[in-house]
């Protein structure tokens, strides 16, 4: 990428802010304001602000604003393995302040309403894997839409693509597993409530999940070009 890294890693960091930002905006009010908007709404703050989010900044950093992408776009070949770090850095700095922000304007329950948990009833083993394969498939279609120059809607599409992927599988999958589809989503919140309970299962699942996604796609690239 052209862009200088520390450009890109402010980047990361107010686009993390914002699409977590609005998507706990979602949740403070389902939960302050019972009626005030369904679950398929909270699922549109996160998914929506994904997308404007990567149609802010993604032509800057890649708009990734999730560990489990960075680390699925080097398993993809997409990215360089040297700037993993950073960009993970510059999404939990993001990701925090978006926390306390939100904790700051609605209110003290905010912050453990926030964080991530199964269903109920829900055993951790199937909310890891449902974390997995939601992720795996996520980056699949980020390394798509995002960086796949063979596609005939890379790029222009992408905020829209994946912003609706997040959408669909909050909805869908969000009941079960918490919904979160990236560490830093569950990471941030934990951090600022100290609830760490559940944590292993949003930061093992999505991050294997995204290695997996990125690997596959790196194997379907080369098997075409063979």
């Amino acid at each position: 990428m052209d862009t200088p890294l520390p450009i890109r890693l402010a980047a990361e960091m107010v686009g993390t802010f914002g699409f977590f930002f609005l998507g706990f905006s979602g949740i403070a009010a389902a939960t302050l304001l019972p009626g005030s908007i369904a679950p398929a709404g909270v699922a549109a703050g996160f998914g929506l602000g994904l997308g404007l989010m990567i149609a802010a900044f993604g032509h800057i950093s890649g708009g990734h604003y999730n560990p489990a992408v960075s680390l699925g776009l080097v398993s993809a070949g997409r990215f360089p393995s040297t700037e993993v770090i950073p960009y993970w850095i510059a999404q939990l700095i993001g990701g925090v302040a978006a926390a306390i922000a939100a904790w700051i304007v609605y209110g003290g329950a905010t912050k453990d309403n926030l964080v991530n948990a199964p269903g109920a009833g829900i055993a951790d083993w199937r909310a890891l894997l449902a974390e997995t394969i939601a992720t795996f498939l996520f980056v699949l279609v980020i390394a798509t839409v995002a960086a796949d120059d063979g596609a005939p809607w890379k790029g222009v599409m992408a905020p829209v693509i994946i912003g609706g992927f997040i959408f669909t599988a909050a909805v869908v999958i969000g009941p079960i597993s918490g919904g979160s589809f990236n560490p830093a989503r569950s990471i941030c919140p934990a951090i600022v409530a100290f609830d760490f309970s559940n944590l292993w299962i949003y930061i093992v699942g999505p991050l294997v999940g995204g290695f997996l996604g990125g690997a596959i796609n790196y194997g379907f690239r080369m098997a075409k070009t063979a």
